[in-house]
């Protein structure tokens, strides 16, 4: 049963591969993600047994009740929106939380970290493309939050995280993932203290390929492991 996935992980992997060569870029630092929201657990625990060890969750309820169910070496990735009131049942539990978008989402994260007395990896979302659809901050803010969210307690700033525009053409969200690299870079160079930017989750099942060629670390797929995403569910 869903034979498929090994072979759509297999083939994802080798597209990643093929884009570092591309881009003259070491595969070993591109991490993917396999987003396995609404997917049942025999779906993920076929992705496991073919390789993948990173997941992504959309929605906290989802995440908590999937975590005990799978294999503990699994690292798992909060990439869906984030209210702060959900905060408390994650810290502790994922290895990322991609989706920080506020100075207040960042603060509530802070403060369950330091109570659990530990340090939580985060990534600050950007809406490079400016959709209102989308949740993230501006690109005109984030230098700003990020010198913001630097000086709290318990969380570490790794980089930024953006969701393209969905498109029928990869090349079209090109200028998104360079935005976010150059941003990347021009907050790295104010040397901040407590944040690196060295991760940037970027590229989803249209358009992982284009985002690993401008420097994606994470690239998030979910359609192209699992297939389409059934909402009947």
């Amino acid at each position: 049963m869903y034979e498929y996935i090994s072979e759509n992980f297999k083939n994802t992997e080798e597209a990643i591969i093929e884009a570092c060569k591309k881009a003259g870029r070491n595969p070993d630092n591109v991490i993917l993600i396999a987003v396995s929201k609404t997917k049942p657990i025999e779906m993920l625990q076929k992705a496991y047994d073919c390789g993948a060890r990173d997941f992504g969750e959309n929605k906290v309820q989802e995440l908590i009740e999937k975590i005990p169910q799978l294999p503990d070496d699994i690292r798992w990735h909060m990439i869906g929106h984030l209210q702060t009131n959900k905060v408390k049942y994650i810290v502790g539990k994922v290895a990322m939380i991609h989706s920080v978008d506020s100075l207040r989402l960042a603060e509530e994260i802070s403060k369950e970290a330091v109570k659990q007395n530990i340090v939580v990896d985060i990534l600050m979302e950007v809406n490079v493309a400016g959709e209102e659809s989308k949740f993230g901050v501006t690109a005109e803010d984030a230098p700003e939050l990020a010198e913001k969210m630097a000086q709290l307690k318990g969380i570490s700033l790794k980089g930024l995280m953006t969701i393209a525009p969905y498109t029928e053409d990869p090349e079209e969200n090109r200028e998104f993932f360079c935005k976010l690299r150059q941003l990347a870079v021009d907050i790295s160079e104010k040397n901040i203290d407590n944040i690196s930017m060295n991760v940037l989750s970027m590229g989803m099942t249209g358009d992982y390929c284009v985002a690993v060629e401008e420097g994606a670390t994470f690239v998030r797929v979910g359609t192209g492991i699992f297939g389409e995403r059934d909402y009947s569910k």
